[in-house]
């Protein structure tokens, strides 16, 4: 029988990247089902019942998710706990209770200990106490990592968890208050480089470092993880332990990030660093070796994703 798959989110950045890699190795575009929150509000669990009743999927990625930065996380907590067990929730109960047996669920690095020991291995998970600024969300995302994995106990099912690090690329968030470090990185060397300003100043002291993939290789590895024999699957994960984490293989700090970012964009000013503003977590840094065991690494590196990362902003794709 032919797959008929639906990517929940397909109109955000990894989503959509799913959607090009899907159609990319062979995937007809009609077997792909989608939906905009226009046409399908996730939050609303009689309107996701009616849609699997009538779409009948086969397989699902769990690609959906209200997501921001520092800022946004902050000053919306409960927005960003309640949407998100909604959608999971929705979305998991009613393709359980339309037969699908395969589904894929994208998780957030966000998950781990804020102290837990790097690289970040998957069995870190529930071990210590989470960041703070992100703490509900990071509580939704668990909850759907145990939301898959108890449909599975308890129902025989293969629901898969992938715990993603940083990600940039097209399709990203540039939103000045709301968005993650490269893209708001992108926007303001871009407006300092149009403007002529001489400086750029970035919080903090640009020591912290942090690890960042290209969102077309975890799209890649999302399919990969998805399409692995279940009992490859399962010889690599404990039902309770479930998720694989995807990352680059190294890490490197905010000052190297924002040279590189600077770079990609033609910024020829100088970059400072203001040590006043917080640095965040020292570290964070996902262990990817089990999915490099498994036989997937990333093909970009981050000078290759920056540059069309910062083609796609200035084209007025990603607003």
């Amino acid at each position: 029988m032919a797959e008929k798959i639906y990517v929940a989110g397909h109109r955000g950045m990894v989503g959509s990247a799913i959607v090009r890699t899907l159609i990319g190795q062979g995937v007809a575009p009609e077997s792909i089902v989608q939906r905009t929150h226009a046409q399908l509000d996730l939050c609303d669990q009689g309107a996701v019942n009616a849609f699997f009743a009538q779409e009948k999927p086969t397989q699902v990625y769990m690609a959906a998710a209200k997501v921001g930065g520092i800022h946004a996380n902050n000053t919306y907590p409960a927005d960003f706990i309640y949407d998100n067990l909604m959608v999971q929730a929705n979305v998991i109960q009613a393709a359980h209770a339309h037969g699908v047996q395969k589904l894929l669920f994208l998780g957030s690095s966000c998950i781990y200990p804020r102290l837990a020991p790097q690289p970040m291995a998957e069995d870190a998970l529930i071990t210590g106490t989470l960041e703070p600024t992100n703490e509900p969300y990071a509580i939704a995302k668990i909850a759907g990592i145990k939301l898959c994995e108890s449909y599975n106990r308890q129902h025989g099912r293969d629901y898969r968890s992938v715990m993603p690090t940083n990600l940039y690329g097209p399709g990203d968030n540039y939103h000045p208050e709301n968005s993650h470090v490269i893209p708001a990185l992108i926007r303001r060397f871009h407006e300092a480089k149009a403007s002529g300003a001489p400086e750029v100043a970035i919080w903090g002291t640009g020591t912290p470092k942090r690890e960042f993939l290209y969102v077309d290789d975890m799209a890649a590895a999302s399919v990969f993880v998805m399409n692995l024999p279940l009992p490859t699957y399962q010889a690599y994960t404990t039902p309770m332990c479930s998720h694989i984490n995807v990352g680059y293989g190294s890490d490197i700090t905010i000052g190297e990030v924002a040279r590189s970012v600077g770079q990609a964009v033609g910024y020829q000013g100088n970059i400072t660093f203001d040590a006043t503003k917080p640095d965040g977590a020292p570290r964070k840094w996902m262990d990817s070796s089990k999915l490099n065991t498994l036989g997937w690494s990333p093909k970009f590196n981050l000078q290759q994703g920056l540059a069309i990362a910062y083609a796609d902003f200035v084209k007025g794709k990603a607003v």
